[in-house]
């Protein structure tokens, strides 16, 4: 019994892990964009160069858009 309980555990955080990085790979590819509207500026935001290409890892945004969007649908 003990063993099924952590599969489900484990398959639960799995989850999770897998729709964080679904929505960092997402707002990554949107960054352009959303810069436009301030996205991305927030303290927790990640951005650095690498070989001439400017990489950015919006951690803070993801979570402030992650909030809003759970609003949005408690609201609805």
């Amino acid at each position: 019994m003990c063993g099924a309980r952590q599969f489900i555990l484990s398959a639960s955080v799995l989850k999770w892990l897998v729709t964080l990085l679904v929505a960092l790979v997402v707002l990554s590819f949107a960054m352009p964009w959303l810069a436009r509207i301030g996205v991305g500026r927030l303290p927790g935001d990640l951005r650095f160069r690498l070989r001439g290409r400017e990489y950015a890892i919006p951690l803070s945004s993801t979570i402030v858009l992650s909030l809003l969007a759970w609003g949005i649908g408690r609201i609805l």
